[in-house]
């Protein structure tokens, strides 16, 4: 029976029926508790009480949980209520394309950006052995941001062959043979995933699909080949009278050429749909990804510059590689950036790769509050942190050089941003802000800035900036001469729009006008986030759009800004400050925190020059003493803060939602191989710890307000509560094995400290250590006499101990740097991180306390984790680590020049 409008399941409303097919009925429904519309599709009862239905059900919410991309229909929610099935997934506004279809093909522009966008789509799913077999035009929505892949329910979950992809072979079952009359969609089949079983829609199999033979992505990528054929021509590759003649045509026969029924197709495009169509899989595109490249190719008519890896050392080949593609890149960002403002910008020619790294140096990790890197005013240059074994500072790398230049006094930096002659560098550090000169000479301050922040420097010697603060009252956008000079404020909070912060201000082209954040109204989700324009020396401000991302200017005439975790560009007056046309895709991953508005992104002020970076994905794998890799607790995925329980049997750990950079704590039982969502609230949650007894997780939360509290949750009965809220940014590190104390990170003022929290009696907190210099990431020992930390008295990371609860001298265990201390389960090993490798010191407390000379176990690159999240050690002595993913994307930065090519918006 349908539904009726007023019925709930659990915390959805439903409002209005929006379709049913074979295995759904699909629903418009109110989320009560974020107060959004999304759309629940639900069993039908009569296919209940079928336990293929309902393995199908199933089998679509685990592969759709699995995949979190800009292009695939994004998972909410999951349940089961008076016996009714459902998924809840996000309400899509738009139509299918094959709806569109039936008007003919699409104009060959769109048919590249959405055959580009479906690629990408299918190449995620691929890579998370996920292979659709289901790929069909009534499965792909147009929507104003683009495609979105739909319909998982035939998906069949395969295992990543050696290059991470999902195609290596499944073992044949005789016993599961179907018979090639079964139609896809009938239910009644004796098994849905086992060799031998049809499955699709006949109008787009592939030929192994057809007899029963196994699927891999290279399946879909013939029905890609099909749709793809459809788009451009608005006629089906492969035609019929009858099932027979129909599975016969695809068989054996041809379609008509692309360029037989649309003589201005390109070539190159008839090219690719004859490659997808092959009737042996060999022949055909071997990913995806491939496939996805080769589109955008044919949409920029050039090819791309070589994708170099970051985080390696080059070899001679490589170098001339990177060389090569350096000087291609410098000579035409020169070329743009001598252009005339008033010139237009070129569309015949692209070029984009990341930035490679020596071994020596590492890119520091995402920080939701601060900027990463920044391109130079004419986009010749990259600015970053960068991580070595003496710590943190800023490097540049010039596009038209291989070598680094590492930027002297810049230690301890954060955001850094350029002046507009592209001559000197504005950063924050040690709670001021400062500048220094690429030339040469000391590093300057400029004024106080306590709590460090983001800034923007103006042609006319103005440098705005907006603090991040913990004890900070000034929650506007701040202005100061470069030159050092007063603070003055540049905005002003609009009581009657409920504003309580201004950030992340982007000065426009004519020096005195600028963008900023603005967050207004209480609570989540945060809808009343939105971008301004100010001006200065006035107090008039005009309205642009709505957004939890900031904003950039660049010299096409666009905003870039981030929007469920992909990178967009709309056309923009900056004189006007009005948008037009449609928000269109740039890049369609990259990293983004909602909560602060972050999006890791840089665009040149003088050049059509763009860097970003992607989500780092990871996967949570156990790993021996030796390095070898001994099996997959967590596919690939955004994880922080894996937290193994005392007994060994759970595992808590942080998942990070990629559209919106926000994380909630999952609870993994590792003997029953089951995970559940433990943690609800649309702002972010973070760092479980467990109590030593299994009862309690603690964890650290931005729902008690502006800044992180820490709060409790029973995984048992699901309840939560705050444990502490103050002034400072904090979250938990460990709890004592006797559970009465808790150790966590605070900062507080200009630099971060330990703390105690007593779980019993009056639980009044106290310091830890009371030392002039930055201390964190505590770890009881298992007797819990010892406390092992990481201090930077000696102006770099070591691992100390110290008695606890004191007090006692410390000893130095790490020798030429570490971090991330963990205790073997005996106590009697201490392991810490380097930049490239897990350490170990035996440990002895007969007498007092005494550490051996540290040593290396193997080589890891943690990257993906960073310094605190990394890795955890099993009671067995094996390490559970977070891996990058060996077919994830490379998390270092991109870099597009003329990134407009190929479109007119």
């Amino acid at each position: 029976m349908p539904l009726s409008p007023g019925t709930r399941l659990g915390p959805y409303e439903i409002l209005s029926p929006l379709g049913a097919g074979g295995m759904g009925e699909v629903y418009r429904a109110k989320d009560t508790r974020l107060g959004r519309d999304v759309a629940i599709k639900v069993l039908p009862s009569h296919l209940s009480a079928s336990a293929e239905a309902r393995q199908r059900f199933e089998r679509e919410a685990k592969a759709i949980s699995q995949l979190t991309h800009p292009h695939i229909c994004t998972l909410y929610d999951v349940g089961n209520q008076y016996g009714v099935e459902y998924l809840v997934m996000e309400l899509l506004e738009g139509e299918t394309l094959s709806e569109r279809l039936v008007k003919g093909g699409l104009p060959l522009e769109q048919t590249l950006r959405h055959g580009t966008e479906i690629a990408d789509a299918l190449d995620k799913a691929h890579r998370q052995g996920i292979v659709h077999r289901d790929l069909k035009p009534s499965n792909v929505m147009l929507t104003r941001s683009g495609v979105k892949l739909l319909d998982f329910g035939l998906a069949l979950k395969r295992p990543l062959d050696a290059a991470g992809n999902g195609q290596a072979a499944v073992a044949h079952d005789p016993m599961a043979r179907a018979h090639l009359t079964a139609l896809p969609t009938v239910i009644n089949d004796p098994s849905l995933t086992t060799p031998g079983t049809i499955l699709g829609t006949f109008q787009y199999m592939a030929p192994e699909q057809l007899e029963g033979k196994e699927a891999d992505g290279r399946t879909d990528i013939f029905a890609f080949g099909c749709v793809l054929y459809e788009m451009v021509t608005g006629r089906k590759a492969f035609s019929g009278t009858s099932q027979a003649s129909l599975i016969s045509a695809i068989m054996t026969s041809e379609p008509a050429a692309i360029s037989t029924i649309r003589p201005m197709t390109p070539a190159a495009l008839d090219r690719v749909v004859k490659t997808c169509l092959a009737k042996d899989p060999e022949n055909r595109w071997q990913s995806a990804g491939d496939l996805a490249r080769e589109l955008r190719w044919i949409a920029r008519g050039s090819a791309d510059a070589p994708v170099l890896a970051s985080g390696r050392r080059m070899g001679t080949r490589e170098r001339l590689a990177w060389a090569s593609a350096a000087l291609a890149a410098a000579g035409l960002v020169t070329a743009l950036a001598s252009r005339s403002p008033r010139s237009p910008v070129g569309f015949d020619q692209a070029i984009q790769f990341k930035i490679p790294l020596p071994e020596s140096v590492s890119y520091v990790g995402v920080d939701p509050i601060k900027s990463m890197f920044a391109l130079s005013p004419d986009g010749s240059a990259v600015a970053f942190l960068g991580s070595t074994t003496a710590g943190t500072q800023i490097f540049v790398r010039s596009l038209g050089a291989v070598a680094l230049q590492a930027i002297s006094g810049t230690e301890g930096a954060e955001s850094p941003f350029w002046s507009p002659d592209g001559k000197n560098l504005a950063f924050f550090a040690g709670g001021k802000l400062k500048r220094v000169g690429l030339s040469g000479g000391p590093a300057v301050t400029v004024c106080e800035a306590e709590s460090g922040g983001t800034g923007t420097w103006g042609r006319d010697g103005t440098i705005l900036f907006a603090e991040w603060g913990f004890t900070k009252t000034r929650h506007v956008v701040l202005r100061v001469p470069a030159s050092g000079g007063r603070v003055t404020e540049a905005t002003r909070l609009d009581a009657s729009r409920r504003e309580h912060m201004h950030y992340w201000p982007a000065f426009l082209p004519d020096g005195r006008h600028f963008l900023y954040l603005v967050d207004a109204g209480e609570g989540w989700p945060k809808e009343e986030q939105q971008i301004r324009i100010g001006e200065l020396d006035s107090s008039t401000t005009r309205f642009v759009m709505r957004t939890p991302s900031r904003c950039e200017y660049s010299p096409t005439g666009h905003l870039l800004f981030a929007r469920e975790g992909a990178l967009f560009a709309q056309a923009f007056d900056p004189v006007g400050g009005v948008l037009r046309g449609d928000a269109f895709v740039v890049a369609p991953e990259v990293q983004t925190y909602v909560t602060t508005g972050d999006a890791d992104f840089s665009v040149a002020s003088r050049a059509p020059v763009l860097a970003f970076k992607e989500p780092i994905h990871s996967r949570l794998t156990w790993v021996s003493r030796s390095g070898r890799e001994e099996g997959a607790v967590r596919p690939e995925g955004s994880y922080l803060g894996p937290r193994l329980s005392r007994a060994g049997d759970r595992l808590a750990f942080a998942q990070v939602d990629p559209r919106l950079g926000t994380g909630d704590i999952w609870i993994q039982d590792l003997q029953h191989g089951t995970t559940a969502r433990a943690t609800f609230d649309p702002t972010s949650e973070w760092s479980p710890v467990w109590l030593p007894d299994g009862s309690r997780v603690i964890y650290s939360s931005d729902a008690g307000g502006e800044l992180p509290d820490l709060f409790w949750l029973d995984p048992a009965s699901g309840k939560t509560g705050l444990l502490l809220h103050s002034r400072g940014v904090k979250w938990p590190d460990d709890v004592s094995p006797d559970g009465r104390f808790l150790l966590y990170f605070e900062m507080l003022s200009k630099q971060p400290v330990i703390m105690v929290l007593p779980l019993t009696g009056d639980k009044k907190p106290f310091p830890f250590l009371t030392q002039p210099f930055p201390e964190y990431s505590p770890r009881f020992s298992p007797d819990g006499r010892f406390v092992a930390y990481v201090a930077e008295g000696s102006g770099k990371p070591e691992v100390y101990v110290r008695p606890f609860p004191g007090p006692g001298q410390p000893w130095q265990v790490s020798r030429t740097g570490g971090k991330a201390p963990r205790w073997s389960s005996d106590g009697r090993e201490i392991f810490f991180l380097t930049e490239h490798a897990v350490m170990s010191a035996a440990v002895r407390t007969g007498h007092g306390f005494e550490t051996t000379t540290p040593v290396p176990l193997f080589g890891a690159d943690l990257s993906a984790g960073g310094d605190k999240f990394g890795y955890e050690v099993g009671a067995d002595g094996r390490f559970l680590v977070l891996q990058p993913d060996a077919g994830a994307r490379d998390t270092g930065i991109h870099v597009v020049a003329n990134w407009l090519s190929g479109r007119r918006n």
